[in-house]
């Protein structure tokens, strides 16, 4: 009896066992689930606590809160607080906003003609738009808008200070710019329909083609074209070379910065972009044989103002050894944004997927491209100005992925030298650029140099 009754208790305790680890784990309905499983379980309940949470404080603002608010006032605030905690450049977009963008990628819009980001919980000028109204009143790439008519930005949603920016046609507004080196002070601006032609050029002497680019609009490579075709002839087959601006361009469209790339590439990788979380969703744009410029020489002008796509062309360019880069380091922001419409009247989300690479594989997320030669601003006086604006810069900007956690970004270098007074870019006392038109000449007088018999 007490051998049976130790085989018994032996019995019991490997169903006991048995049990325990149906409990490790987990078992419902007669189902052995995976460890797997059970983390998505985990994670599924939390998420739902978490939405709990969210449930709870809604419904107590709603209640008790001082100022009556709608729930349309408070979800845009949610839905846009988590896009915005992100990074700098994701964020949502309320159903006006939403049409704004898609006016402003067709090259029209209303408002004051800049660019910009939300930084330190201020708007952020990243470039002014030529002939409008910001950069008629000199305003810089750099420049903080800390209040709008006396009213503070800070605390706003980026979308929420863009919106109260705009208003009706010649109406007036008076921004506050906190800028370094010098005391708040105010601007008076007139708002005006900004008609963007993100593509200008002429023909500086007789032979040398400079073509500005300001900003990635639906119109920019077919305005490329035109552009180069028109001093081409004016020409009259005396051209040597190309200056392409891209100092105080922004960015714009993926696709459009593509084709300007094409433009003067006729083999090779343009771009890559590709996403840690999604490998499979990867891509790489390759270039076409034809060339615009039928192989002139090309230099490519950038500043700490040349952002994204500025950045894509400029890098592929400079990697094809295809263009001297020329100015000083670029703004350094290697991230993609795609624009996700949340279905009918909801507006739209714009939210980070993906970094870019230039054609030899790096990344420019929060380190720019570094110019060939690095030519500074004329007019330019010693001042302590701090760090270097750029998108490293940003509060919360994604880390560069070839950089380890331990290194972190690169550092940011301080910069002495700032502009006096705003330089009118492509004017005469434009210093970078007439040291590209010498480099240019320089170079065709190279190349067509008769060797010495």
């Amino acid at each position: 009896m007490g051998h049976r009754r130790s085989l018994m208790s032996s019995s019991a305790l490997k169903r006991g066992a048995a049990i325990a680890v149906l409990v490790a784990l987990g078992a419902v309905g007669g189902q052995l689930l995976t460890p797997t499983v059970v983390e998505a379980q985990n994670k599924t309940s939390e998420t739902y606590r978490q939405l709990d949470l969210f449930s709870q404080v809604f419904e107590r603002v709603r209640a008790d809160y001082v100022d009556k608010v709608t729930d349309e006032q408070l979800i845009e605030a949610a839905v846009n607080g988590m896009l915005t905690s992100l990074d700098p450049h994701s964020s949502y977009m309320n159903p006006k906003n939403y049409k704004d963008m898609q006016v402003q990628t067709q090259g029209e819009f209303g408002g004051l003609g800049i660019e910009v980001s939300m930084e330190q919980g201020f708007v952020k000028v990243v470039s002014p738009i030529d002939d409008t109204p910001a950069s008629r009143a000199g305003l810089k790439p750099g420049d903080f808008i800390t209040h709008l008519n006396g009213e503070s930005l800070q605390g706003l949603a980026l979308n929420e200070a863009v919106e109260k920016m705009r208003g009706p046609i010649n109406s007036e507004i008076k921004v506050t710019i906190r800028r370094e080196g010098r005391e708040p002070f105010d601007v008076s601006l007139q708002r005006a329909a900004i008609k963007i032609e993100s593509v200008r050029g002429r023909l500086e002497g007789e032979d040398i083609a400079y073509v500005r680019i300001t900003t990635f609009s639906q119109q920019t490579d077919s305005g490329l074209r035109k552009t180069f075709d028109r001093i081409k002839e004016q020409s009259k087959g005396k051209l040597k070379g190309l200056v392409l601006d891209l100092r105080r361009n922004p960015g714009g469209l993926l696709d459009q910065a593509v084709a300007v790339s094409d433009d003067f590439l006729t083999q090779g990788e343009i771009v890559s972009t590709s996403s840690p979380r999604r490998p499979e969703a990867a891509q790489r744009y390759n270039a076409k044989p034809d060339d615009i410029t039928g192989g002139l020489p090309i230099v490519v002008l950038i500043d700490d103002g040349s952002a994204s796509a500025s950045e894509i062309v400029a890098g592929a360019l400079q990697d094809h050894r295809r263009a001297v880069v020329m100015g000083t380091k670029s703004f350094g922001k290697g991230s993609v944004q795609t624009i996700m419409p949340l279905g009918s009247g909801n507006g739209a989300m714009r939210l980070t997927t993906a970094l870019y690479y230039t054609p030899s594989g790096r990344s420019i997320q929060a380190k720019g491209i570094e110019p060939d030669i690095v030519v500074n601003a004329a007019k330019v006086e010693a001042v302590n100005t701090g760090e270097r604006r750029s998108e490293a810069s940003l509060r919360g900007a994604i880390r560069n992925p070839n950089e380890t956690p331990a290194s972190g970004a690169a550092p940011i270098q301080p910069v002495t030298p700032t502009e006096q007074a705003p330089l009118v870019l492509g004017s005469a006392e434009d210093y970078q650029l007439a040291r590209a038109v010498d480099l240019i000449r320089a170079i065709s007088l190279y190349t067509n140099r008769t060797p010495a018999n």
